[in-house]
């Protein structure tokens, strides 16, 4: 379903990711975690196709979407949810016409037809009767299950998840955890989360991919993950602090506006 070969990014000089290779296959959800900086957010945005590498190369459903043209892609994101971290609905707009939007965009579907295909999707979330409220008027765990409705309501192949459950409180983090499983489970789909909070990503994973300073330490089951003997990676399953000690002369080139973008530690 995704296949990433060598991906590497670079913001001016500063490079983010560095040679990303990593494959997602059909009906799994592969989650992918690491510390604040890591590279988590940069690589989905190039997942989804916001944003493009410096070199390597992203395959999407067979496509790479490096080569594709503007309305090649416009076909390609019919297949593709995309449930954002902050839900982003329309404020403007009440809950059923923001899950609506995709299809008066992408269909020609009748009213009554449209209105049907958003009861079932609030169904799917556990929000039925609430299409007719302003998104002003939703809970944050609510926010969050409308955002899903609006991903799958095209009924996609691929969804992709940005921090799903950040900022909510554990029992509607649980019940988050439990909706992405349904989903998977309900409408057969490839997921892919982007995380970091531990319990929720040990939870739903068939795959975790951990990112650290741009790079991939290691990708394999939840049991693999968790047993991996790499410090970086137990460092950050036990949330231990390491502070990092910058090399005197390069900190002080930093002060004063002479240091390279990257710098080493000792």
């Amino acid at each position: 379903m995704i296949e990433v070969t060598d991906l590497t990014t670079h913001y001016g000089s500063r490079k983010i990711l560095n040679a990303i290779s990593l494959t997602v296959n059909k009906g799994e959800i592969m989650v992918i975690m690491g510390g604040s900086g890591s590279g988590k957010s940069t690589l989905l945005r190039h997942l989804i196709g916001l944003e493009h590498p410096s070199c390597g190369s992203i395959t999407l459903l067979g496509q790479n979407i490096a080569r594709m043209t503007e309305q090649d892609m416009t076909q390609l994101y019919r297949k593709l949810g995309v449930a954002f971290q902050s839900g982003a609905l329309f404020s403007s707009m009440t809950v059923g016409e923001n899950i609506m939007l995709p299809l008066r965009e992408h269909t020609k579907l009748d009213q009554k037809t449209m209105e049907i295909m958003v009861r079932l999707k609030l169904e799917v979330v556990n929000m039925a009767g609430f299409e007719d409220l302003m998104p002003s008027e939703l809970s944050g765990g609510m926010l969050k299950r409308a955002a899903f409705a609006r991903a799958v309501i095209m009924d996609p192949v691929l969804l992709f998840c940005d921090e799903p459950s950040a900022g909510l409180d554990p029992v509607v983090s649980s019940a988050l955890d439990e909706l992405i499983l349904r989903l998977r489970e309900a409408l057969d789909m490839t997921i892919v989360v982007v995380t970091h909070e531990l319990e929720s990503a040990f939870r739903i994973a068939d795959r975790i991919t951990v990112l650290d300073k741009g790079a991939i330490l290691t990708i394999g089951s939840v049991e693999e993950v968790r047993a991996s003997g790499n410090k970086r990676i137990q460092d950050l399953l036990n949330r231990n602090f390491e502070e990092e000690i910058l090399n005197p002369n390069e900190y002080l080139a930093r002060l004063t506006g002479e240091a390279e973008d990257t710098l080493s530690y000792v």
